[in-house]
């Protein structure tokens, strides 16, 4: 969680937001009209590490839009620990497997305060459901090489979420978002480290969405 505090103070300078579009006072202008559709990637970050996305969304009015989004992300289990030897190799004791987690998600966004806030800053809340794989990878093999023995766990995930597009450009989107993402196995669960099982993967990612609106 510490680095999702940190990622946050580090980014709040570069978000842009003239302060004073917000306030308790409606707009004195009409509202912007934004294209309908937009399309882009998503850079992912956890307390597992980074991963990359892809979103496609469609606003329907000015307060609900649907998405659909897929991302690749890496998995650890809580109690991993990694160590750095003399010569700048890592390794994590006990670790088994290395798990990826690729959700596929549809979902609805629906957009707060549109009254109250100017349209250089737009929040929202968003919920996502679908299908989601978990592919795991021997630890003792090379990274790459790895995947020449990977396993795949088809199950169901989705997540709740929080964020923001900032700016008021028409055809660049930029955004950030914090989600909570929860994937769960139906089997007995997955061997990241040696002799336990893991059958809930997920946690806190925050998401930086960078597109095109058209």
């Amino acid at each position: 969680m510490k680095k999702f505090l940190l990622f946050v103070i580090l980014i709040i300078p570069f978000l842009n937001v003239n302060a004073q579009g917000i306030g308790e006072l409606a707009p004195t202008k009409p509202p912007d009209i934004f294209p309908d559709n937009a399309i882009g990637a998503d850079i992912i970050f956890s307390e597992s590490g980074f991963g990359l996305g892809a979103f496609y969304r469609h606003q329907f009015n000015q307060k609900i839009t649907g998405f659909a989004d897929f991302s690749i992300s890496e998995a650890k289990d809580p109690q991993e620990f990694t160590y750095v030897d003399y010569f700048g190799n890592t390794y994590t004791y006990g670790k088994i497997n290395r798990a990826f987690l690729l959700p596929v998600n549809l979902g609805v966004q629906y957009r707060l305060f549109e009254n109250d806030i100017y349209d250089n800053l737009r929040p929202y809340i968003n919920i996502g459901i679908g299908p989601a794989i978990v592919l795991t990878t021997p630890y003792d093999r090379e990274f790459f090489n790895a995947f020449h023995a990977a396993k795949l766990y088809p199950t169901l995930g989705g997540y709740i979420g929080l964020g923001a597009n900032i700016g008021i450009n028409k055809k660049n989107l930029l955004g950030i978002n914090i989600r909570y993402y929860e994937i769960h196995l139906f089997n007995k669960g997955i061997e990241i480290l040696q002799n336990k099982l893991e059958n809930d993967l997920g946690g806190f990612f925050i998401t930086v969405n960078i597109g095109t609106m058209y």
